[in-house]
């Protein structure tokens, strides 16, 4: 067989931008995923047994990484024909008794909603979100080096003592305001019920116990990109979107996908010099395994992963009848009331426990892609945080939520289907249990992931490891992808520089 130059296992985001970044350095690429159609976290889907050409985002559904991220601004998706949108209102956060707290876009006027709380909001995220380059940067680097820090920020030929300057206040105040919000203190700066949980129903994204730093670096740099130039981006026809531009420029470039090709051991590869897994652990130590020092393999088998999600898309006969209209202006909408509540409910799911108000993730992509009506019917897509490995279906939980703040939603659901935590990893094996992290949102998994090596990337001579299990961790930003082609390139390649993507 012809020796490739490199592949890649695994279609997902960061395999993607690994997979792509290699091929514009002109080296042979072979892209192979398990699953009939590409994309991992990033797929759009139809689920004909809800509706007949409706399009359904399978994991992930709103990017504000997809136009924040070092990678994803060096790729430049617009250039490649992905049209991302953005809603007025980037999320909603209802609570009883006719209240909401809603993030606009515009800071100055989600600061003149909250209220007693508008200077508080301004004070703790205006200058995060002026500065989010930076805090992109600092929160997506590679957790282990300057250079890989700067990713975002520095020019072709290595970091300038301006760029190194440039991150001097902005990584200091990201810094304090992570140990405000990720400790005891977090409940110090808001004193209404509105501000202090639309902050916590960011940093639940996490699906961790809260406050924590995990949790508290989770909802920093995503608010502060909701005020930022992007908001909170929905690319129009759903996130395959994403995935089609990246395949479209790899296949440009030479690079193949195999889409159905699953490998369950080394000898299922074929000739490379170079394997990059966008796997989790535990599948890169069943294939790889014996290809990896003791030490590093022992390392890997320590990695823990977290609590799950379990979805359920539904199909509705009209918008969703929130009690206070303005939330139905937000492409996100964040269902678990107070951040008492929310404490609650993390805490349960921390302690195996299905929480009885769960918290809850809604995304009507409607909102800001028409094209996803079919006449007056429209898909909506959610998530509710459950204990790992669940196999409860959560669809009368999620449906109880929404029509607390929305009475007369069920009325509107002509059709619905759950996806347990337990059969999460069916079409995407980088949730193990229904975890959507790919891992444990610990802070020291989240620096340490997923192991304290100095290279979180690179396992063996000419393996590597890119997927959220690795730095920068979880969401749609191909950032370890990148980190961990930029490696191989030198390393194995010896190439620097590539089309704007290798670096220097």
């Amino acid at each position: 067989m012809t020796l490739l130059d490199a592949v890649v296992v695994g279609s997902g985001p960061n395999g993607l931008a690994a997979a792509v970044t290699l091929a514009r350095a002109g080296l042979g690429v072979r892209v192979l995923e398990a699953q009939p159609t590409i994309g991992g976290g990033a797929r759009t889907v139809e689920i004909p047994e809800l509706a007949d050409g409706m399009l359904f985002d399978l994991c992930s559904a709103v990017h504000p990484l997809a136009w924040a991220s070092p990678f994803f601004r060096a790729f430049d998706l617009p250039a490649h024909g992905v049209e991302l949108v953005a809603p007025d209102v980037a999320y909603a956060q209802p609570l009883d008794g006719d209240r909401a707290g809603l993030a606009y876009r515009d800071l100055a006027r989600t600061a003149e909603r909250l209220g007693p709380d508008g200077d508080a909001w301004r004070d703790l995220l205006g200058p995060l979100s002026a500065d989010w380059r930076q805090v992109a940067a600092l929160a997506l680097g590679d957790k282990r080096t300057p250079r890989g820090m700067l990713d975002g920020l520095r020019g072709e030929h290595g970091p300038t003592a301006s760029d190194l300057a440039s991150m001097v206040r902005p990584g200091l105040r990201f810094g304090a305001a992570l140990l405000e919000q990720g400790g005891s203190r977090w409940d110090r700066r808001f004193l209404t019920d509105e501000a202090k949980a639309l902050l916590t129903g960011v940093a639940a994204h996490g699906i961790t116990p809260l406050p924590s730093l995990a949790g508290a670096g989770t909802a920093l740099l995503l608010a502060a990109l909701a005020h930022a130039d992007g908001g909170w981006a929905i690319p129009l026809g759903g996130s395959q979107a994403i995935t089609d531009a990246m395949v479209r420029d790899l296949e440009a470039h030479g690079g193949t996908v195999e889409a159905g090709r699953r490998v369950e051991s080394w000898s299922d590869l074929p000739p490379a010099r170079a394997v990059l897994f966008d796997t989790t652990p535990s599948t890169l130590l069943r294939i790889a395994g014996d290809r990896i020092r003791p030490a590093r393999r022992a390392a890997l088998g320590r990695f823990r992963y977290g609590n799950a999600a379990a979805k359920v898309d539904f199909v509705l006969d009209g918008p969703v009848p929130w009690r206070v209209p303005e939330v139905g202006h937000a492409s996100t909408v964040h269902v678990g009331g107070t951040r008492a509540e929310m404490v609650i409910a993390e805490d349960a799911v921390a302690r195996g426990l299905h929480a009885e108000r769960p918290v809850v993730l809604v995304s009507d992509p409607t909102v800001a892609d028409v094209s996803r009506l079919r006449g007056s019917r429209r898909p909506l897509w959610s998530y509710a945080h459950v204990p790992a490995g669940s196999t409860e279906d959560v669809t009368e939980a999620v449906t109880r939520q929404i029509e607390r703040f929305a009475p007369g939603f069920r009325d509107v659901v002509v059709g619905s289907r759950c996806i347990p935590a337990a059969q999460m990893e069916r079409h995407n094996q980088n949730y193990p249990g229904g975890d959507i992290s790919a891992g444990a949102a610990t802070m020291w998994q989240m620096f340490a992931r997923p192991t304290p090596a100095p290279d979180p990337y690179q396992m063996a001579e000419g393996v590597y490891l890119c997927s959220a299990s690795t730095p920068p961790g979880p969401g749609v930003h191909g950032m370890g992808g990148w980190h961990a082609a930029r490696r191989a390139l030198l390393r194995d390649f010896d190439v620097r520089h590539a089309h704007g993507l290798a670096g220097g």
